[in-house]
C-alpha cells in the first residue's frame, strides 16, 4: 500500500474510534441522567475504559495520531481523521467532562443520592 492510502486507512479507523467513543461518552451521560441501564450501558463503559487506559498508557496522546504523522499527515486539529476541525478543536474538554459528568451521575445513582 501506498503512504497515501495507508494514511487515509489510519484516518478512517481513527474516525470511526472517535464516533464509537463519542456515542458511549453520550450513552454513559444518558444513564447517569435517566438511571437507564442495560448492555448497551456495560459495553460503552467497557469502550471507555479500554479508550482511558490506551491514552493514560501513551501519555495522554492517541497512538492513532502519531501513526497519522509517520503515514504523512500534517499536525493541526483535523490531520488525524476524516472529521471536520470544529468536531475536533475541543474533543478532550469536551468529551471529557460529559464523561466525568456522567460517571459521576452514575455513581450517584449506585450509591443511591441521584434521582
Amino acid at each position: 500500500m501506498s503512504r497515501t492510502t495507508d494514511l487515509a486507512l489510519v484516518r478512517g479507523v481513527h474516525t470511526a474510534i472517535y464516533v464509537a467513543m463519542a456515542v458511549s461518552t453520550f450513552a454513559v451521560f444518558y444513564a447517569g441522567m435517566t438511571g437507564a441501564a442495560g448492555l448497551w450501558l456495560r459495553v460503552a463503559r467497557g469502550l471507555l475504559a479500554i479508550e482511558i487506559i490506551v491514552f493514560a498508557g501513551n501519555g495522554m496522546a492517541c497512538p492513532l495520531t502519531a501513526l497519522a504523522v509517520r503515514y504523512g499527515a500534517k499536525t493541526g486539529h483535523v490531520f488525524d481523521t476524516f472529521l471536520p476541525e470544529r468536531a475536533m478543536r475541543y474533543t478532550f474538554e469536551f468529551f471529557g467532562g460529559v464523561t466525568a459528568l456522567g460517571l459521576l451521575l452514575l455513581v450517584g445513582r449506585w450509591w443511591g443520592h441521584v434521582g
